[in-house]
């Protein structure tokens, strides 16, 4: 796949995430519609993740040629995901609700702000 291709996968699954995500963040915890948005939501973010992976860094320094410290956010959904799901499984509630909140604000608020960037795709959708 191109950057392009692999860029508007990466929107089409990480923007539903910031709508899903802050629903679930501010809705009732312990339902089955927290329970089953949760896991479109999870989804969605493991798999917008690992697109992510496949993308060049194309602004600031990188590693390996290819890696950018926007990847960091990256690593950090593929670790926090599956790390949240155990602790809900296992009942550690609290635990479950810290990592969701890490998730959201590092992966979604951090990340999506830095996509704003200058040389970014989004910096040339909103601000030119």
């Amino acid at each position: 796949m191109s950057y392009d291709q692999l860029m508007y996968v990466h929107l089409v699954t990480v923007v539903p995430c910031i709508f899903i995500g802050a629903f679930l963040l501010f809705s009732k915890k312990g339902q089955a519609i927290h329970r089953n948005w949760g896991k479109v939501y999870m989804a969605l973010m493991i798999f917008t993740a690992f697109v992510s992976l496949w993308m060049p860094a194309r602004v600031g320094g990188n590693i390996l040629g290819h890696f950018g410290w926007i990847h960091v956010f990256s690593l950090l959904t593929i670790y926090t995901v599956p790390t949240a799901i155990l602790a809900i499984k296992k009942g550690d509630v609290k635990s479950h609700k810290r990592k969701m909140i890490i998730l959201y604000v590092g992966a979604i608020v951090i990340a999506g702000g830095f996509t704003l960037a200058p040389g970014r795709y989004l910096h040339e959708v909103f601000f030119n």
